[in-house]
């Protein structure tokens, strides 16, 4: 019988943890980390969170991809950074989703995804 890690932000990737430094610090509300390892075959967490304009999700967006990228992480993929509505960004093991209030309710991930282990790490 194999014992589980328990799911937490210290054993997190550390790109993973860096990115939630970068949201936290450019004002993201609500983020929430999923851990799908397990529920799903192309990705290992989703970043969930949401800005208050598409201007500061934007923002949020930058950060990140400048910031992982001087660490040499680079996306696979970006889609939605020019309208700022839902932003996603593909690192492979993990996807970051920026999303406006309005998007982020009509698409409720964290229901969608509701039987993965979750992570708050800001409300």
């Amino acid at each position: 019988m194999t014992k589980e890690k328990k799911f937490t932000r210290r054993n997190l990737p550390p790109e993973v943890r860096l990115s939630l430094k970068i949201c936290q610090a450019k004002k993201a509300e609500n983020i929430i980390v999923l851990d799908l390892r397990g529920l799903a075959s192309f990705t290992d967490f989703f970043i969930i969170m949401h800005g208050n304009s598409t201007r500061q999700n934007q923002a949020i967006y930058q950060a990140i991809e400048e910031n992982l990228g001087k660490e040499k992480v680079f996306p696979i993929g970006v889609e939605g950074e020019m309208s700022g509505e839902w932003i996603l960004m593909d690192y492979g093991h993990f996807i970051i989703h920026i999303f406006s209030r309005r998007a982020r309710d009509y698409y409720a991930l964290e229901k969608l995804w509701g039987d993965a282990p979750s992570l708050i790490i800001s409300s």
